[in-house]
């Protein structure tokens, strides 16, 4: 009859001991990381219904940021937009005006250059993008909202040169941007006339098309031109300076809604913010683990394999004999 050796004895035990805290020490290292338990429903027993919940709400704050912290990009796209328009339009109106009272033509023949200038510039601002979404082209926001200040400049001054009085040109002027068959909608504009998007802003927003309308006008005042509709004491120049005014108005209005649009993110994005701090203290207090006490775990794991090999390493040379003497 054989003797077993030793090793043969106590191997397999050993060789079970040694993967069990290999186990341990993989679960308490991701414990040691995480600050949480791994096995959540063991830990916390009849009280998983309640993490899960706590943990579903934190996840659901998060998307609402990022709704929110989308929205607020967007707005702060639009306002640096209606800011460049509001700039380049500044006090237009008024030196128009005042051109006008001092029959002073080349003063509005610069105030007509100015125009031109400033229409290229609210076009440019109104084609502005977020990513690939245009922002002003209403529900159409793969496309550019607006074609060229030139064509538009173009379609007015035909209606200006075969005007024969004022009236008749403003009420071309009217049809021309507010009448959904007129060029503004069909020709220049490509967006949708509403948009989906509640912070929106289309490019055919009265406060935008009242400012256009005065610029165009404007605009077709300077050197070069010689329109004889647009003459000092033309009605025609009056109403367009009227328009300018007016429409600056409009713009600072329509900067506010869009200002309370913003109030109303960073208000409830502060609100998110002490809801969140609610449901991750509720859900750290059920799931968390004591990184100090993981760590040490870890630690004495850590010792506990190490004495596991070495005591394997001097079993592989040791016979049952060897072990009684």
């Amino acid at each position: 009859m054989s003797i077993p050796s030793l090793t043969s004895l106590i191997t397999p035990a050993l060789s079970s001991r040694i993967a069990e805290i290999r186990e341990q020490l993989s679960t308490t290292s991701q414990e040691a990381v995480t600050g949480r338990h791994s096995d959540i429903t063991e830990h916390l027993d009849g009280q998983v219904g309640k993490a899960m919940l706590s943990h579903k709400m934190v996840e659901g704050i998060t998307l609402q940021r990022q709704t929110f912290a989308l929205r607020e990009t967007r707005l702060d796209i639009t306002q640096a937009s209606l800011e460049q328009i509001q700039t380049a339009t500044t006090a237009l109106g008024a030196q128009m005006q005042a051109a006008i009272g001092r029959d002073d033509i080349p003063s509005l023949e610069l105030a007509g250059r100015d125009a031109e200038a400033a229409l290229e510039q609210i076009f440019s601002a109104l084609n502005v993008r977020h990513g690939d979404r245009y922002l002003f082209a209403g529900d159409a926001t793969s496309t550019p909202p607006l074609a060229s200040s030139e064509v538009m400049l173009d379609e007015i001054r035909i209606i200006a040169q075969t005007s024969p009085d004022s009236a008749t040109y403003g009420a071309a002027l009217d049809t021309y941007f507010n009448d959904p068959t007129g060029g503004w909608q069909t020709t220049i504009y490509s967006g949708t006339a509403t948009s989906s998007d509640p912070d929106a802003v289309v490019a055919i927003d009265p406060a935008i098309t009242e400012l256009i309308s005065g610029l165009a006008t404007l605009a077709l005042t300077k050197p070069g031109e010689n329109i004889a509709l647009f003459d000092l004491d033309s009605p025609a120049l009056q109403r367009s300076a009227i328009s300018l005014s007016s429409g600056e108005t409009a713009l600072v209005n329509l900067r506010g809604d869009r200002g309370v649009n913003q109030e109303q993110i960073a208000l409830s994005t502060a609100a998110l913010d002490k809801e969140e701090l609610i449901f991750t203290s509720l859900f750290n207090a059920l799931t968390a683990k004591d990184q100090y006490e993981a760590a040490t775990e870890l630690k004495d794991l850590e010792a506990s394999l190490e004495a596991s090999y070495l005591l394997t390493s001097r079993l592989s040379n040791l016979s049952l004999l060897n072990y009684l003497r």
